[in-house]
């Protein structure tokens, strides 16, 4: 099975290895009538006997005038494919349940106009392009996410059935691409946070002194830190935490051992999931701790991405 897969996938890239651009050269494109090609065939072979039968010089005509453009038809439908230059691009990283969006690049080296182009990736989710002449087009292909990890994109079907609808073209694609997806993220409390001392000696209400502001109450704020003044003024708004700007800062450490170990290693993961993305939205520094992997605290997009990668690619 392995080998057969190794043939077929040879057989559909030939001159590309799906990094680079590919060109629908003659090889790479198959042509077949459409059901409505077929009906158009049958028609005019009924008109034609028709036309013997009764010796009519215009019914012989018009079969033929009928030919000739069914011919055309099928020229201008394996022309708007051929030629055709194909690029991958990038992919950003999405969660469990979300879309995957891949994006190809089309190139038309011609100067008449590529239309009614159709991308698909999945069956049924089918993607349209029209390319003016002399010009590039950029298509997101959308792929549903069902697992964690990389994603690879599947073989992608491109085909064309313009100007006519008589006969369709089309040729496989395999561009080499992946898309990372992350857990689901699970809605959870954030553990307890700890301060961490840093630049220099704090009293024991080091970085008190520097008021920054407001923000809504998290499960593990303390209790000191509520501005219970404004609380009392409006009961009904949620309890808002005072910050602080100073040598202290809050430090979370997302463990894996702080989850439940009876739920399945997915759900483990989406908790720490969830985490990770409520520790980067308050502000506050972090670290992972998975086993085997140890992502010491930092804080920004960079550090995020770096957690969420881990959760992703993480082999129980």
């Amino acid at each position: 099975m392995a080998l057969l897969a190794k043939l077929t996938q040879a057989l559909f890239r030939w001159q590309s290895d799906g990094t680079g651009p590919t060109r629908l050269g003659q090889r790479r494109i198959f042509i077949l009538p459409t059901g409505a090609g077929l009906l158009f065939v049958c028609a005019l072979i009924v008109m034609l006997i028709g036309a013997i039968n009764y010796t009519l010089a215009l019914g012989h005509a018009l079969v033929f005038l009928l030919v000739g453009i069914g011919i055309s038809g099928m020229v201008h439908t394996f022309r708007n494919l051929h030629g055709l230059i194909v690029t991958p691009g990038r992919s950003e990283a999405v969660f469990v349940g979300e879309m995957a969006h891949f994006q190809l690049t089309l190139s038309n080296e011609r100067p008449t106009p590529r239309l009614a182009l159709e991308l698909e990736a999945e069956p049924g989710v089918a993607t349209r392009a029209d390319i003016a002449g002399s010009d590039v087009a950029r298509i997101t292909l959308p792929l549903k996410t069902r697992r964690r990890g990389w994603l690879p994109l599947p073989r992608v079907r491109l085909w064309t059935r313009y100007p006519l609808g008589l006969f369709r073209a089309w040729s496989y694609l395999q561009p080499e691409m992946r898309c990372l997806v992350y857990p689901a993220p699970l809605d959870s409390p954030l553990p307890p946070a700890s301060p961490t001392q840093q630049g220099g000696e704090q009293g024991p209400e080091g970085g008190d002194e520097d008021f920054a502001g407001f923000r809504h109450r998290q499960p593990a704020d303390s209790l000191r830190h509520i501005a219970w003044k404004a609380a009392a003024r409006d009961m009904a708004r949620p309890l808002l935490v005072k910050q602080f700007a100073g040598g202290a800062q809050v430090e979370l450490r997302l463990d894996w051992q702080l989850t439940d170990p009876t739920l399945p290693v997915e759900t483990r993961l989406s908790l720490l999931s969830g985490w990770v993305l409520a520790a980067e939205a308050l502000g506050n520094r972090y670290a992972l701790n998975l086993p085997g992997i140890a992502i010491p605290s930092g804080a920004g997009e960079q550090h995020r991405r770096r957690c969420l990668e881990a959760l992703a690619l993480f082999a129980a």
